[in-house]
């Protein structure tokens, strides 16, 4: 591995974060979370989901400030493209959890880094989401990640960070494994 003079700092605070995997270890109930998101309907294809609340640690827990974002379909779908496409969220929180895993490890391995871009494309084929084609699925075909980062490492040691975020990260593994999902009317 390759140290660094001066500390590293990427902005993660590793010491509380194995604080708290060893904390929960000792009390798995509460490493039981709950994420929440609330979608409404604005107009045409035009939606915007906000995520406030959610629960954990035995207890029920609000951001300081709600996120709230817009996703819609783009115009060459006779929509108004006011907001990110659904497919382009998703694509948006694997790059987002991938990219936060790379950090974390990154400061737990001694690693500075001086900059992380990942660049994330999926392959869609639409016929399948118009239902010209019940053939071809709704869904991604094939889904690439590349990273490109600035870090006092080796290749070598950058393969096995990215590889270790890969392996932690938890909207990698909702998309590359079966999730129970129901969906019902209130």
């Amino acid at each position: 591995m390759t140290m660094t003079n001066s500390p590293v700092n990427n902005g993660v605070n590793t010491e509380a974060l194995l604080g708290a995997r060893d904390a929960l270890s000792q009390a798995p109930e509460a490493a039981d979370f709950v994420w929440k998101a609330e979608c409404k309907w604005i107009d045409g294809t035009y939606s915007a989901t906000t995520l406030d609340g959610f629960s954990g640690l035995g207890q029920d827990h609000n951001h300081p400030t709600p996120h709230t974002f817009g996703m819609d379909h783009p115009e060459c779908f006779a929509s108004q493209d006011r907001g990110a496409t659904p497919p382009e969220a998703l694509l948006a929180a694997l790059a987002g959890c991938l990219t936060a895993g790379v950090a974390s490890v990154a400061q737990h391995r001694g690693i500075q880094l001086r900059s992380v871009t990942a660049n994330v494309e999926g392959k869609m084929n639409v016929l399948g989401i118009l239902g010209a084609d019940p053939d071809i699925r709704n869904g991604f075909t094939d889904v690439a990640v590349t990273f490109d980062i600035d870090a006092d490492a080796t290749p070598e040691e950058l393969q096995a960070l990215v590889a270790q975020s890969q392996k932690r990260s938890a909207v990698y593994d909702m998309v590359t494994n079966p999730t129970n999902v129901t969906v019902g009317v209130a």
